[in-house]
């Protein structure tokens, strides 16, 4: 279910559930980034519409990489501290294409009901 946010975050909405991990998996795919950056580049690309908070973004990351999707490595970050950046594997490539032909089918499912109900 998506919810709408109340207050200062007004007009932004929760990242649909089911769909955090083959929003991080897309953001990786282009580039090797650490938790806040995958962070900021979601808020980016969705022009402010999805936030994700540490307390889901972490958890997600740390399960993606226990399952073998992602890698890490430490390293310096942009402001010079140390940070886990993350990267996908081949076996988050696979999960990857999985997760959009899935996608594709469930938003056109969904389309056809919007449109034809």
């Amino acid at each position: 279910m998506i919810r709408e946010h109340k207050g200062a975050a007004a007009g932004k909405l929760d990242v649909p559930q089911g769909t955090l991990d083959l929003l991080i998996l897309t953001i990786l795919r282009r580039e090797p980034l650490h938790g806040y950056g995958i962070a900021l580049r979601l808020e980016a690309l969705t022009r402010g519409t999805f936030q994700i908070n540490p307390g889901s973004l972490f958890p997600a990351l740390y399960g993606l990489e226990r399952d073998g999707k992602l890698r890490c490595e430490e390293r310096l970050s942009e402001n010079n501290r140390k940070a886990r950046f993350y990267a996908l594997t081949l076996r988050g490539r696979c999960q990857l294409e999985r997760e959009e032909r899935r996608w594709e089918r469930v938003t056109s499912a969904i389309a056809t009901v919007l449109q034809e109900a």
